[in-house]
């Protein structure tokens, strides 16, 4: 049973990103739901499924020296009454190195619980250029 209870989507995000700065396991494994569905793909990386297996990954992730400090943009968010899709850029520094490095784009699934709001699932893929400019408004066409 999970001992945090998140009270919306963006309270779990927020919790995330603070987890994956301080390198804090425990912290990470709070934000995630207690599911074998849940996923992980960090950019280039395999697709890691099931709890146990995440969990594995963000411990070797955080026995590594380096430290990341992120910043997120571009938030686009969809959300219903037992779900939330979040979508952004992730603008990573390695702490003491010169320069930020490309960005990367995620998408960041969430489900409401019975113990409050947790994530589902983290897709990040690299992002190189910047994001287009929005096309110039005209006829919606769906197919």
């Amino acid at each position: 049973m999970k001992r945090t209870t998140f009270a919306s989507a963006q309270d779990v995000e927020q919790a995330f990103y603070e987890a994956l700065e301080r390198a804090d396991l425990d912290t990470m494994m709070e934000v995630w739901a207690d599911d074998e569905e849940v996923v992980c793909i960090h950019p280039s990386g395999p697709r890691l499924a099931g709890y146990e297996r995440v969990r594995e990954n963000w411990a070797q992730i955080f026995a590594s020296p380096q430290r990341l400090q992120v910043r997120t943009s571009d938030l686009s968010v969809v959300q219903g009454m037992m779900f939330a899709i979040h979508n952004l850029l992730e603008n990573i520094t390695v702490v003491g190195e010169p320069r930020a490095r490309p960005p990367v784009a995620v998408t960041n699934v969430y489900v409401r619980t019975s113990s409050g709001w947790r994530m589902l699932v983290h897709h990040a893929s690299h992002a190189p250029g910047a994001p287009p400019e929005p096309a110039a408004e005209g006829p919606k066409i769906l197919h």
